[in-house]
Order: structure tokens, then sequence, then C-alpha cells
């Protein structure tokens, strides 16, 4: 049976990236792609949205979907803790609600890693990069890495000076670093900092073509599944492995 797939945001670079996997995947169709200008009643008649657009516009068209029974895959930065507690509770029965900040695999990875890695640094900033389009910061992928720590960890971090607007912005604890340069797809490092070492998790993303798996699992996920579901990592499974470690 074929899935019907909306895209928010479908003029942006995840968004043709998007278009061109769905028309390429058996079992996907585009239903409807929206920009900016479309009335969000475009995306009815399809079985999952995928919102690759702003948080402005995310906060408003995610509801909406829910409301008029779609599942929902989000891939737009901004969508923190609280905003993501706020939606969990419109998710209406046998709906799904998948929030990935970030469609690569190697990412998800990445942060799982630094998540274990976590456990056993009390000194641990995050350095970020992307293109010199991308309109926030810090990423998506570096404020849920950085959640992912706090989490794991059995004492909260305090990092020294963090009060100095030249410390980072602090998510967790942790501060983050953010870079917007020309020829950067995307990168992340993780700095750990204990006696006598340093210790770096880094991800650097070549080309868009790293999402493209995991865009496919997440729409799968959405359509075969129920309730709230964060990340990529959350997709895979990969939970248990902070609690081994």
């Amino acid at each position: 049976m074929e899935t019907q797939v909306a895209v928010l945001g479908a003029s942006g670079r995840m968004g043709t990236l998007l278009a061109r996997i769905i028309d390429s995947t058996e079992g996907l169709v585009l239903h409807a792609g929206l920009t900016s200008s479309s009335a969000l009643e475009e995306m009815l008649g399809a079985d999952v949205l995928v919102d690759v657009s702003r948080i402005e516009a995310s906060e408003v068209a995610v509801p909406f979907a829910l409301e008029h029974g779609l599942d929902v895959v989000v891939g737009t930065s901004g969508w923190d803790e609280q905003r993501v507690e706020r939606v969990s509770g419109l998710v209406p029965a046998e709906r799904a609600l998948v929030f990935v900040p970030n469609f690569s695999l190697g990412s998800v990875l990445g942060t799982a890693l630094a998540s274990v890695a976590g456990q056993f640094f009390d000194s641990i900033e995050i350095l970020e990069a992307h293109h010199d389009k991308k309109v926030d910061s810090p990423s998506g992928t570096a404020v849920r890495t950085a959640e992912r720590i706090a989490e794991a960890r059995e004492h909260p971090l305090a990092a020294p000076n963090s009060d100095q607007e030249a410390r980072g912005q602090l998510v967790a604890g942790v501060p983050i670093h953010s870079m917007r340069l020309r020829g950067v797809v995307a990168d992340q490092q993780v700095i750990f900092g204990g006696a006598g070492e340093v210790l770096t998790i880094r991800h650097e993303t070549i080309s868009p073509e790293a999402y493209v798996q995991g865009i496919k699992l997440a729409i799968a996920h959405a359509t075969s599944s129920q309730g709230t579901t964060v990340g990529l990592d959350g997709v895979l499974g990969l939970g248990d492995l902070v609690g081994r470690a």
C-alpha cells in the first residue's frame, strides 16, 4: 500500500531532497509540497506530514496535522524539550509524532556515544558548524546532544564562566559554540576534557546524501508506531546504549 506524504518546507534544501527521495522510493507518493505561501489544508488527505520548515511555521502546522489525523515527522530545528512536551499531549490515539533533529545515522550514533562518554567527564563543550544559509543556532542536533548528555549523567554539569557571552549558549549545562560557514554542510564536535587527556567525538556530514536512509526510517516509523518519539536514536532503539555504559 502506498503512503501519501506531505512535505512542509518543500522549497528549501531538505524539502527538495525529500521530494527526490519520495519520488524514487517504492511505496511513497508525494501528496503535496507546501511552502510559506501554501494553505495548511493542502496537506489534508496525506498519511504523514514531514516538516522541514522553520519553527514559527512548524509550531502551527504540527498541531494542525495531528488534529486532522496525520502522522507527523518533524525535522525542523527549534523544538526544545518544553515545546515537545506541549505538543505531545495533542497526539491522538493510534497516531505518531516523531522528532528528528538530524536524519544522519552517523550523527545520531555520535550523539549516543557522547551521552555515554558524558557520564565520565565533567568538562564538556560542543562546537558545531553548518552552512551559512542556516538561520537558527545552536543546531537542533547540538541541543539534542547536550540534553542527552545531561539525561545520562548522575550529577548536573557546571561550566566555568558560563555567564560570559563568548562562552557559547548554555544548554543543559553544556556550552554550545555555533559557526555558520560557506562550504560546510554540517559538522559537530563534542569535546570532553579530563585529567591529562581530551576526548573528541566528531561527526561531519559531507553531503545531504547522509540523510536519505534516516528519512526513510523516520517515515516508516511514523506510519507504523504510536505516540511520541524523540530522536532518530529512538527510531533505531539506541536508548539502551546509555544504560549499558
